[in-house]
């Protein structure tokens, strides 16, 4: 089953029972995804590129959360949130610190990185292997703090 079966289907569902949050999650995911297939760019949208759009989604949330949270408009961040929770379902399971450090030490390795200058290469191929497995924020953080000692 596609992202986009498995999105009509949970909107569906969504509808049936009522749930305000789910509604306005799930229509934003496929939102985006009509977006990016009628957006010009003649790219095909593939898993790949279903999880970078879900990914990004995600993103915008939570710095719209955090916003919030320092503005102290804990409604919004509360709605942001439940977005969060419903649209991070559509994601495979996010690898831990420990995971994304074992995977990024053989890539260091590899690309005879010794240094914070070499950041560039460690990250060109991390973000591919990791790709919707791992925050690129995250990624980048351990790739710093491996090249820093």
């Amino acid at each position: 089953m596609t992202l986009e079966e498995k999105i009509m289907q949970d909107l569906k569902a969504a509808m049936k029972a009522k749930d305000e949050a789910a509604l306005r999650s799930i229509r934003a995911v496929k939102a985006a995804i009509l977006l990016a297939k009628t957006d010009g760019s003649g790219q095909a949208i593939d898993e790949a590129r279903e999880m970078q759009i879900v990914q990004k989604l995600v993103k915008q949330r939570k710095e719209s959360l955090e916003i919030f949270e320092r503005e102290g408009r804990e409604d919004l961040a509360q709605k942001e949130r439940e977005e969060i929770a419903v649209i991070e379902k559509y994601l495979p399971a996010q690898m831990s610190e420990a995971e994304i450090e074992a995977a990024l030490r053989p890539i260091i390795t590899e690309t005879g990185a010794s240094s914070l200058k070499d950041l560039g290469k460690v990250m060109g191929v991390a973000s591919k292997q990791l790709a919707g497995k791992a925050d690129g924020k995250l990624i980048s953080q351990i790739v710093k703090r491996l090249l820093d000692n």
